[in-house]
């Protein structure tokens, strides 16, 4: 288990070694999968944000994320970052907000969305958008 606090700032390192990629900014999360979806780190000569889709991932570890040699940036998809969204219930009730998130390194499976007002269990998840992450109700 890591915490998305944890990868944050990480180097992104091509599989065979070389000059790091650039360094992670953030996890995009397809929340009605329950799986991190793209990695997105900034790098390179203009410092752009580039995402890579989670499946270029080989390995994360405490001091770097290793990417398959080939691995080619994707479009950049809509920025719904996890941390520090707002959480709500499909009712539309206020669950605090989002301070953290533990996932699976190997398969990228979010376990517990941690908010402000407690864990969220993953199987909670219904979507992310541009206002809020939207959970089942209690």
């Amino acid at each position: 288990m890591m915490l998305f606090t944890e990868v944050r700032g990480l180097p992104v390192l091509p599989g065979t070694g070389g000059d790091p990629l650039g360094t992670v900014t953030s996890l995009a999360v397809d929340a009605a999968s329950g799986t991190v979806s793209h990695v997105r780190l900034r790098g390179g000569r203009f410092r752009r944000e580039t995402v890579l889709a989670w499946e270029a991932v080989r390995a994360i570890g405490p001091g770097a994320v290793r990417v398959g040699d080939a691995a080619a940036p994707d479009p950049l998809p809509p920025r719904h970052d996890l941390l520090g969204h707002r959480v709500l219930t499909e009712a539309g009730t206020a669950h605090g907000t989002v301070l953290d998130a533990a996932f699976d390194p190997a398969t990228g499976r979010i376990l517990a969305v941690f908010t402000t007002r407690g864990e969220v269990t993953a199987d909670r998840l219904l979507g992310l958008g541009d206002h809020a992450l939207v959970v089942r109700g209690d």
